[in-house]
């Protein structure tokens, strides 16, 4: 079985250098790179930048680059068609991939044990196209969120059959995608013609392995945060 890590991410931020910003001295994506090196089941690495500061860091963990065309290096550039040409390369160099873990770049907040158990959950699912690590948000539940109309007014943004009641622990669960990491079915999810929007490389079927979050970085403060969580969840130093 073929199980690939691909480490995303683009060198353009607000946050300039945010991939490669030290946490404990150490450049960031490398905390997600030792991870998925330490995993059970991943045997395969790869990344996918435009930035070579980026592509050599991860170097370091014995990640092998793939450059993104231009086309795919925008602001307004969508994750899964980086995460296609990957895989087109990916193949191309090794064979077919049974399972890929995008990993993005500018989250330190991932460990082994988790990478393993969402494989895991994939493999004794055989009809999911992937699992996803996902948390609880009830004070921004979809059925509580509004939308401004074209003259300043609140309106609910999810028009529903019958009343929302206002104690949040009445609504139905509400997921969201935490985007630290994501566990996919290969080519038969990453190409799936009925993927889930907005991220359809996930395919149809997706499975949530629940959360609390976890923290992508776009300041200097979750890095701060980020050594919290390494500090608190006993992650092991990377050493490559």
């Amino acid at each position: 079985m073929r199980v690939v890590s691909l480490i995303i991410g683009r060198g353009g931020s607000s946050l300039k250098d945010k991939n490669i910003l030290p946490v404990f001295g150490i450049p960031l994506l490398l905390w997600s790179a030792s991870a998925a090196v330490r995993s059970t089941y991943v045997n395969d690495y790869y990344v996918s930048s435009d930035d070579e500061k980026i592509l050599s860091t991860a170097s370091q963990a014995g990640y092998k680059p793939i450059v993104r065309p231009e086309a795919l290096s925008s602001a307004t550039a969508q994750s899964c068609d980086a995460v296609r040409h990957a895989l087109e390369i990916i193949e191309a160099d090794g064979g077919p991939a049974d399972i890929v873990v995008v990993q993005h770049a500018n989250v330190g907040t991932i460990t082994a044990q988790m990478i393993d158990e969402c494989i895991e959950l994939l493999l004794a699912t055989p009809h999911a196209s992937s699992v996803v690590p996902s948390h609880d948000k009830a004070e921004y539940h979809p059925m509580r969120a509004k939308r401004v109309t074209a003259d300043g007014m609140l309106v609910p943004f999810v028009e529903t059959a019958g009343p929302v009641s206002a104690n949040r622990q009445d609504l139905p669960k509400a997921l969201f995608f935490d985007h630290s990491f994501w566990v996919l079915r290969g080519r038969s999810a990453i190409f799936a013609p009925d993927g889930q929007l907005p991220w359809n490389c996930m395919g149809p079927v997706i499975l949530p392995y629940e959360t609390h979050g976890c923290l992508d970085i776009h300041s200097l403060e979750d890095l701060k945060l980020t050594e919290e969580w390494i500090t608190e969840n006993k992650v092991p130093t990377p050493e490559f």
